[in-house]
């Protein structure tokens, strides 16, 4: 049975890269041996330093009290107190060193008893009068002991020398075979590619025929595909209208366009139904805010005709109740005159005007801004064609926010902009407060406030209209922000 030209494409990069893999972990494993018995090495190497030095550093102390005793000069003491300072350092590193090998620990054990007493023998010996006898006495009475240190440095010493003859041996070996480990596996990679190569080559010659049918279906494909397109980029600038004409053939196309002329047909009938159920929301909208203003104002006149013909029989706990009521009538009328502005927002189709965004924000600053704030504007703001209504909405909302959720009676807002490729990414920040990041999320949702419910002027509603009008505009918005460290709502708004 003849196999597919993708078959034997998978059959032969398969063996190709079983074998690459298989030698590749050769290689691998070989450097791996390589590197660590280079370590081992370093290892040894390093045990082999430090006993070294241990050895000098105690040889040179006692040089010291020797000079010291037969010159008489207390300088020559200095080496005797440093070297045996600086030998910590070497018992330490050793320590380390020579963890994983128990009778090089046990050995380390005794150097460190045998160099603390060597000390204590010194130190004795330092106190005593300088003279050439005493220094003849000293080197006769630390014979013993430097001959001790001697015996088990040198045994520690010769311990490291025969794991150092190991160790370089495998290394040895490890670097010359890693070499012709990667070499193999390198010209086996060649090999599989040049034979693969030169099989899918073959086959390649024999599809050539093909082509000439396959282009002539692809041309009468690309035809009918741009005409479906076409349709969809009609139907996404809100044509429903449009319909595909002579597309009888009964094939997977065919089928498609005559789906897409049902889809047209239907998205018609539903944005007809969506215009008139947006005309009857508009319409009861205005009729909800205007039927429920009326009565609301014939309360809070009432209210204000208690509190003006009977304010000297009123006690002070009845004129609270008339204040609550009026804080009640004043936010229920913001909450009104906040859902209609919510309902309608982005809602009305404005033609784009070219807007001058530094102007608009110093008309949005002269409206809601009052003097003791500042409006900083660092960056260079666009000219460019949009929907001015909404985006003096958002600034409107955003630096209004500022000023009335401001702790202080003055404070600073600034303004940013950079460009980041389909849309401006703009910052309003300010001095404030500040938000603590579990309410980042919530600040947007509808009635959802930070304030007292009792306030009158936080409805909760502002923000949703800004985040209503931003996806409408299908850019984003968010908010950077922590307790003390003011307040920034970053939003993109697109080109």
């Amino acid at each position: 049975m003849r196999l597919k030209l993708n078959t034997k494409i998978i059959l032969g990069f398969g063996l190709a890269l079983s074998v690459l893999l298989l030698t590749s972990l050769g290689a691998y494993k070989s450097i791996q041996q390589l590197s660590f018995y280079t370590r081992q090495v370093e290892h040894t190497n390093q045990v082999l330093q430090h006993t070294s030095d241990l050895r000098t550093k105690i040889r040179d102390a006692q040089n010291a009290v020797r000079n010291y005793l037969l010159l008489g000069d207390a300088t020559y003491l200095l080496p005797f107190s440093d070297g045996f300072q600086a030998s910590k350092e070497n018992f330490d590193s050793l320590q380390l060193l020579v963890r994983d090998n128990p009778e090089q620990q046990a050995r380390l054990d005794s150097l460190r008893r045998m160099t603390a007493n060597e000390r204590v023998f010194l130190a004795r010996w330092a106190r005593m009068a300088p003279s050439p006898f005493t220094a003849r006495d000293l080197v006769r009475a630390d014979q013993y002991n430097l001959n001790q240190l001697r015996r088990v440095l040198t045994r520690m010493r010769s311990t490291e020398e025969v794991l150092l003859r190991e160790r370089m041996q495998n290394q040895d070996f490890y670097e010359n075979t890693t070499p012709v480990a990667i070499v193999v596996a390198a010209v086996l990679a060649i090999v599989i590619v040049l034979w693969l190569f030169v099989k899918i080559s073959n086959e390649l010659k024999a599809n050539q025929r093909l082509q000439v049918e396959l282009s002539r279906v692809n041309d009468d494909t690309a035809r009918r595909i741009d005409i479906i397109e076409e349709l969809a980029d009609r139907v996404v600038q809100g044509d429903y209208t449009v319909k595909i004409r002579n597309e009888d053939q009964q094939d997977s196309l065919g089928n498609l366009a005559t789906s897409l002329n049902r889809m047209t047909q239907t998205l018609e009938e539903n944005f007809t139904a969506l215009q008139n159920r947006n005309k009857e929301l508009d319409q009861f909208a205005y009729v909800a805010a205007h039927d429920l203003k009326a009565p609301l104002r014939g309360v809070t006149t009432v209210v204000k005709w208690i509190e003006d013909e009977l304010a000297n029989e009123l006690s002070a706990q009845m004129s609270q109740y008339l204040g609550m009521m009026k804080g009640r009538l004043n936010r229920l009328e913001d909450l009104i005159n906040g859902l209609l502005a919510y309902a309608r927002a982005g809602r009305a189709n404005q033609e784009p005007t070219e807007v001058n965004v530094d102007q608009l924000v110093s008309n949005v600053a002269d409206m809601v801004v009052p003097n003791n704030f500042r409006v900083l504007r660092p960056d260079p703001l666009p000219t460019f064609l949009t929907d001015r209504l909404g985006l003096e909405q958002v600034f409107t909302n955003l630096m209004g926010n500022a000023v009335k959720y401001h702790h202080q009676p003055t404070g600073t807002i600034t303004i940013g902009c950079h460009d980041v490729g389909r849309c401006y990414e703009f910052r309003v920040q300010d001095d404030g407060p500040g938000i603590a990041p579990e309410y980042h999320e919530k600040i947007f949702l509808i009635f959802q406030t930070l304030r007292d419910r009792h306030t009158a002027e936080s409805t909760g509603i502002g923000l949703s209209i800004v985040k209503k009008i931003i996806d409408e505009q299908k850019g984003t918005i968010h908010v950077e922000s922590a307790p003390n460290q003011g307040t920034t709502f970053v939003f993109t708004w697109p080109k």
